[in-house]
Formats: structure tokens, sequence, C-alpha cells
């Protein structure tokens, strides 16, 4: 298939399809008329670099899926070095959960604290201003 058609297959452009192939991740073939050709294994390339970038892989941790692929293996995570790319994402995933949750509980705390000074009125301070009234 032509350039135009993987892409549209792929649900992405002709210009990704070109970047990939600029990074070494998308080999084209040429036809006798230049034209760039693709298959099928392209097409199953292609959708194992979306999948991955739709769970936040950047774009270089996705080489080894797809050299995997070209390996022949029926899989792009079947490979030691994917399976490597697998468990140093759960561990930066690891790391931002923790801290997503120690932001939670500070803000948890600072809201708890601001409803206690709002229910007691206390004086000194502007009336509240309710934009949602109208």
């Amino acid at each position: 298939m032509r350039i135009g058609e993987l892409a549209e297959r792929a649900g992405t452009t002709t210009r990704t399809l070109r970047y990939y192939e600029s990074r070494g991740l998308l080999h084209a073939r040429r036809a006798v008329n230049g034209y760039r050709t693709y298959d099928e294994n392209d097409l199953r390339m292609l959708q194992q670099i979306r999948t991955l970038q739709d769970f936040g892989f950047d774009l270089e941790e996705t080489r080894p899926f797809v050299e995997c692929l070209r390996a022949g293996h029926p899989a792009g995570d079947a490979c030691p070095a994917s399976l490597a790319v697998y468990r140093r994402k759960l561990g930066e995933l690891d790391t931002l959960i923790e801290q997503l949750r120690t932001v939670r509980d500070e803000v948890g705390v600072q809201l708890a604290r601001a409803e206690v000074e709002a229910s007691a009125g206390l004086p000194g301070g502007p009336e509240p201003r309710c934009e949602l009234g109208g």
C-alpha cells in the first residue's frame, strides 16, 4: 500500500509516517516509480506505536516493541527489551501515583482548613462574592 492508504488505515497522517521513517521506526520500500510502499507488517508496527503512545510512552520508548515485531515476533512485547520498557514505565507510573496521592492529601487538608474558617465566619475580611447567582 502507499503512504496515504497506510496513514488512513493507521489513523494518522503522512507527515507522521515520514517522521517515523526519519527516526528509523518505519522502513519504506520504494516502488519502481519511487513511491513509498508498505505492507500489513508496517500497519501492525504503527498500531503498536499508537497504542503505546496512548498509554503515555514517548516515541523512543516504542522502539524495542517495533524492533521486536520487525524481528518476526507475533507481538511487540515478546522480547526482553520490550519487557524492560514496561517495567521502567510501571516504576514511573507508581512514582507519579504516589506524588498525586501526596498532593491530593495536601489539598484535602487545605480544603478542611478553609471549610472550618468559612463556617466560623471569621471577621475582618471582605464579604465573599458569589459569581454564580447572576
